[in-house]
C-alpha cells in the first residue's frame, strides 16, 4: 500500500510527502511521491499514526443503551468498534470497573460479559480496532480485591488505576459536588444522600488502602501499568508514585498535576475537557495544564470523536507551545510509550501500519481513512 500527497505528521516535524506499508507495517516515507499507479492519492491530507485510547468509558452505552436495556453482546461491541474506528482510533483500552459506588450499578451487572466480549472478539479477529482492557478498580468497596484477582491475568489486561469517588476524596474534594453528582445521578432525596454519604465514608475507610496496596502489587508483579485517578494533592501524588503508577489521570487540580508532572508521571486528561473549554466537574481545565507544559496525554473519555478533535484545537491554540506534531503525540505515541508498547505510536520505519488520513473540512477535522496493520478498516 502506498499513499501520495500527504502532510506526514511526523515526531518532531510535518512534512509533505508519500508513505508504503507492506506486511502490516511502515517500509518507507519520503519527502517526495511515488510514482507507481497504484498508490492513493491523500489529497494533501494529514497522514497520522492510528490513535491509541486509554481510557473510554464507550462500551457501557452499548450494552446498556437506554436504562434497563441490556443488548446482545456481539452487536454491542460491533457497534463500539465500528465507532472507535470511525474516529480514528486503532488501539482501545476498554474501561470497565471493579467495584462501584453503589451495589446494584449496571457496570456491575455488565462486568462480565463486556469482559468476555472484548477478549473473545479479539481472538477472533473480527475487531476493527485493537481491544485491550483497562481494569478500573473503586477502591471503597468490599468487592473490589476478590473482583480483581480473578480478572488481573485475563487477555488484554494492559492498565489498571485506583480510584476512590468518596465524600472528601480527590475528584469530590468539594462537598457540594458531591452531593450534586449523586444526587442526580441515583435520583435520592436529602435524607436518602446523607444516608448514602455516611456508608460511602464508611466503606473508603475500610477498604480503601488496603485495597490499592494489594492491587498495586500484584500490577507491579505482571508489569501492568498503573494509572492514579483524580489526585487533588501533592501527597496524593507521592502515594501514588511509591505505588509504581506511570500515568497520573485527571489530576484535578493545577498543583497535583505539577507534582505528577515533576514526579514523572504521564499526566493524562480528558480530550471533552479541551473541546468544551473545561471541566464539567469544575475542576482543573486541560488547556491550562497545556498552557503550563504539564500535559502529556489525552483520552476520549465518554466522547470518541473529541480525540482527534482535541489534538488539533491544542495545536492551534495560541496560549501554549505545543505544535501539531507535540499534540499528536498526545494521542500516539506518549499513551504508547506509557504501556511499553513500541511497535506503534508514531510514524516510522519497522512500525505498525496503524495510520489516520483526516482532512479539513472548514474548521473541522475529519477522519477520512483508517489502516490497522495495514489493512484499511475505515
Amino acid at each position: 500500500m502506498i499513499i501520495n500527497n500527504v502532510k506526514l505528521v511526523l515526531e518532531d516535524r510535518v512534512v509533505n510527502g508519500s508513505l508504503e506499508v507492506s506486511d502490516g507495517v511502515i517500509r518507507s516515507f519520503a519527502d517526495g511521491s511515488s510514482g507507481l499507479p497504484q498508490a492513493l492519492d491523500g489529497e494533501g491530507g494529514w497522514l497520522l499514526p492510528g490513535l491509541i485510547e486509554l481510557h473510554t468509558d464507550n462500551l457501557d452505552k452499548f450494552f446498556t443503551p437506554r436504562p434497563n436495556v441490556d443488548w446482545p453482546a456481539h452487536s454491542a461491541m460491533s457497534s463500539h468498534d465500528a465507532l472507535m474506528v470511525a474516529n480514528g482510533i486503532t488501539t482501545v483500552l476498554d474501561a470497565v470497573a471493579i467495584g462501584d459506588v453503589r451495589d446494584g450499578g449496571h457496570r456491575l451487572d455488565n462486568l462480565q460479559k463486556m469482559i468476555d466480549a472484548v477478549i473473545h472478539s479479539q481472538r477472533a479477529g473480527v475487531n476493527r480496532a485493537e481491544h485491550r482492557l483497562h481494569l478500573r478498580c473503586e477502591l471503597p468497596h468490599h468487592s473490589t480485591l476478590p473482583l480483581f484477582e480473578q480478572l488481573m491475568d485475563k487477555p488484554g489486561v494492559s492498565l489498571v488505576s485506583l480510584m476512590d469517588h468518596s465524600p472528601g476524596q480527590r475528584q469530590f474534594a468539594a462537598h457540594e459536588k458531591y452531593r450534586e453528582y449523586y444526587q442526580g445521578k441515583y435520583n435520592l432525596n436529602d435524607g436518602e444522600m446523607d444516608a448514602f454519604e455516611q456508608e460511602q465514608i464508611a466503606m473508603s475507610a475500610r477498604w480503601a488502602t488496603p485495597n490499592r496496596e494489594a492491587i498495586a502489587a500484584h500490577c507491579r508483579a505482571r508489569g501492568i501499568a498503573l494509572a492514579s485517578h483524580d489526585d487533588a494533592t501533592a501527597a496524593h501524588v507521592s502515594e501514588s508514585c511509591a505505588l509504581g503508577s506511570v500515568i497520573a489521570e485527571f489530576p484535578t487540580t493545577e498543583a497535583a498535576a505539577r507534582a505528577s508532572h515533576q514526579q514523572g508521571l504521564q499526566v493524562l486528561m480528558g480530550a471533552p475537557n479541551i473541546v468544551r473549554g473545561g471541566s464539567h466537574s469544575g475542576n482543573v481545565a486541560a488547556h491550562h495544564l497545556a498552557a503550563l507544559g504539564v500535559l502529556d496525554i489525552l483520552s476520549s473519555d465518554y466522547y470518541p470523536a473529541s480525540l482527534l478533535d482535541a489534538a488539533f484545537r491544542l495545536a492551534a491554540d495560541p496560549r501554549n507551545g505545543y505544535d501539531l506534531p507535540q499534540t499528536v503525540a498526545m494521542v500516539t505515541r506518549n499513551p504508547a510509550r506509557a504501556l511499553g508498547l513500541d511497535d506503534r505510536g508514531t510514524i516510522g520505519e519497522g512500525l505498525r501500519g496503524d495510520l489516520v488520513l483526516a482532512r479539513p473540512h472548514g474548521e473541522h477535522i475529519y477522519v477520512q481513512n483508517v489502516w490497522r496493520q495495514g489493512k484499511q478498516v475505515f
